[in-house]
This record gives C-alpha cells, sequence and structure tokens, in this order.
C-alpha cells in the first residue's frame, strides 16, 4: 500500500501534480489546500487576502479525480469564500479531499473540524477554519484493516508556536480519530500541520501510539524552492508500531508544490 500526504497549493502546479500523481500511483492520497468551484467553467480564479494573491486552479477537486479514475474521490471543504475572475468575485470552496483506490473498501470513516466551524460566508479571520478526515479501510490482500487520517493544521499569522487553539486542535484530531481506529491497530496520520517539531501537538498524538516519520529520518524541509520564507517544517507522517513501513520518502524531485510529497510504502 502506498500512502500520499500532499498539500496541494490550490493547484498552482495543477499539471506537474497530475503528472506525478499518474506516475507515482498512491492507493490513499491526503491532499490538503482543494480548490472545488463547480460553478465556475475557468481554468484559473485568483486568491486575494491583502497584499497576498495567488491563482487558484479552479477547478482542482475535478482534475485530480480525472487523474486518478480508479479512486473513489471525496471533497470535504472547511470554508467557502471568494475568488476572483478579473474584477468579478466567484464563490468557491477550500478544503481537503481524500482518494481511495476502489480495491480499498471504506469500513468506517469520520470528518470534521479541528478548529471552529464551517464557513459559508467566506473564508474568516485567520486563524480560519481548519478540518480533517479519517477512513478505515480493509486490505484484503493482508487480510487486516488500517485508517489513515490527515488534517490542514490552522495558520497563525504569528507564526507557528504552540497557542490554546492549536491545542485544541490536536485534541478534537485524536478524538476524531479514536472514533473511527480500534486501540492498537495499524494507523497512520499526515497532513500539513503548520506546527514545529517541538510542538506539543505531538505529545498528544503521541497518547495514541503515534511517532513521526519526517523527524526521525532526519529531514529537515518539508518544503520546496516555491517556498521563499523560513521555517521549512509543516508536514509530517506518524505511524502506530503496527505499521509496517517499507519505505518513507519525503520526496525532493518532483516540485508539485511549495510543499514536498510525503510518500509511505507499507
Amino acid at each position: 500500500m502506498r500512502i500520499i500526504s500532499l498539500n496541494g497549493w490550490g493547484g498552482a502546479l495543477h499539471e506537474q501534480v497530475q503528472a506525478y500523481l499518474r506516475s507515482a500511483l498512491p492507493d490513499i492520497l491526503c491532499l490538503q489546500e482543494v480548490v472545488h468551484t463547480p460553478s465556475s467553467s475557468k481554468d484559473w480564479l485568483t486568491y486575494r487576502d491583502g497584499d497576498h494573491v495567488l491563482p487558484q486552479r479552479a477547478n482542482f477537486f475535478r482534475e485530480i479525480s480525472e487523474a486518478l479514475p480508479d479512486h473513489r474521490a471525496m471533497f470535504l471543504p472547511a470554508a467557502q469564500g471568494l475568488l476572483w475572475d478579473d474584477g468579478k468575485p466567484v464563490p468557491s470552496q477550500w478544503g481537503l479531499a481524500t482518494f481511495v483506490r476502489s480495491t480499498y473498501p471504506i469500513i468506517g470513516q469520520a470528518q470534521g473540524f479541528v478548529h471552529k466551524e464551517f464557513s459559508w460566508d467566506g473564508y474568516g479571520d485567520h486563524p480560519r477554519s481548519r478540518n480533517a478526515h479519517v477512513v478505515r479501510l480493509f486490505d484484503f490482500e493482508r487480510g487486516w484493516p488500517i485508517t489513515i487520517a490527515h488534517m490542514h493544521g490552522l495558520r497563525d499569522p504569528a507564526g507557528k508556536l504552540d497557542t490554546p487553539e492549536r491545542m485544541e486542535q490536536a485534541t478534537r484530531f485524536v478524538g476524531m480519530i479514536q472514533n473511527v481506529a480500534l486501540p492498537g491497530e495499524r494507523l497512520v496520520v499526515c497532513g500539513d500541520f503548520n506546527v514545529e517539531p517541538a510542538s506539543r501537538t505531538f505529545d498528544i498524538l503521541a497518547e495514541i501510539g503515534l511517532r513521526d516519520l519526517v523527524t526521525a529520518t532526519g529531514c529537515t524541509d518539508t518544503r520546496t524552492s516555491h517556498y521563499k520564507k523560513t521555517g521549512r517544517y509543516a508536514d509530517y507522517m506518524l505511524v502506530r508500531s503496527t505499521v509496517d513501513v517499507s519505505e518513507f520518502t519525503v520526496v525532493e524531485h518532483p516540485e508539485v508544490s511549495d510543499h514536498r510529497p510525503l510518500l509511505l510504502t507499507l
């Protein structure tokens, strides 16, 4: 089983993402920063937040679904806000997506919010709504279930330091996981957590038996050359000891986002 976690950067490098996924052929894809604008036929729209202006692939979710035709595609919105077609506002949804190869039945799942709730009338003030998705699958070939969970951690303009909101986020995430995964069974947890490795987030996740593979393998950078700021940690992948890791890679090339893909092979 191959699992990829990636912050898709709103599809800014959508051609590279699609080519990479068709080549890597993940069984499970956990994708953050996904744009879904079913009312628009445009290829590109623009995100505006003060001085922060970013091109967004209007129907990034649909395009990744087409790149992975053998997968069940699930989009999980965190908010609906406005993107822009020149001077015209276009309502667009933003959130997570999970893609599961159809040969793996989903035998349990949960989705919910780790910070705030669904924002239907705009993206809102920072730190904005953040959600998570948990799926429990059955692997017929090996004869066991496995649970995979991912979230996009809140972004705080003040930085990645621990805050009460981030501790509450981790606690909510663990609660969602425990509602789906049985104690001690195989569990993989991943995503763009937006915290540093010393965060108490990892102490909370350790309480359910999880250890991080990114820092354990000595990786010090989960960002690409497209990210110009300092603070190179953002993305993590954690496993329980019951997970038999065959290979784990923080993928440097190709660059498909301002985040590197995390690739786990079981």
